[in-house]
């Protein structure tokens, strides 16, 4: 999944039944968005539960705004924008998600493939999991939905150095939650016959 997955094109003419509240348009758009909103919202958030009100609520606000959407970028840029937002603002409802990061003496990733480059899926939903919420959302968002730090910044409320530990220290933790177990070694002994 990445920010590829949201870059679907949205035809002008249902854009602007869309904006005229026809439902057909509408729901056309919820169709085409649901599966990569819903991921989003559980890479972000780490509960399907969770997930799935932040996809209703994005759409309800989808509904609520769509006439103010001015195509000056990309439709699934503009809803994108709507999902992470709602997302973000149910990780500060969530009482001590947001205050949850990861401490100071985690190592830096350095120039690193990211730690899924190798990973199965099981494996990293399984570490994914692990990781604080505020930290899993911003290793999504920077690594996955390809945002940069400053625009991070601005949606957790953050400073860019905040983003930046946050993705290091997240990658370095998700590495070695993904590292394969150490198998000990048979033991070879010799036997007298």
């Amino acid at each position: 999944m990445s920010a590829a997955s949201f870059q679907i094109d949205v035809p002008d003419t249902v854009l602007a039944r869309a904006r005229r509240g026809e439902i057909g348009a509408l729901e056309q758009i919820y169709r085409a968005f649901e599966r990569p909103s819903y991921t989003l919202a559980l890479r972000m958030l780490g509960d399907a539960d969770h997930a799935r009100e932040t996809v209703h609520d994005a759409m309800l606000h989808l509904l609520e705004r769509i006439g103010q959407f001015r195509g000056d970028a990309p439709f699934w840029g503009w809803l994108r924008q709507i999902v992470v937002n709602q997302a973000l603002m149910r990780l500060r409802k969530e009482r001590g998600m947001v205050l949850e990061e990861l401490p100071d003496d985690d190592t830096s990733e350095g120039h690193a493939p990211p730690p899924w480059a190798f990973a199965d899926a099981r494996r990293l939903e399984q570490a994914l999991g692990h990781l604080p919420a505020l930290t899993r959302s911003v290793l999504w968002l920077y690594h996955v939905e390809e945002y940069t730090h400053q625009e991070i910044a601005q949606m957790t409320g953050k400073s860019v150095s905040f983003s930046k530990s946050q993705v290091a220290r997240g990658s370095s933790r998700l590495r070695a939650l993904l590292e394969p177990e150490q198998e000990a070694a048979p033991c070879l002994t010799a036997t007298a016959h």
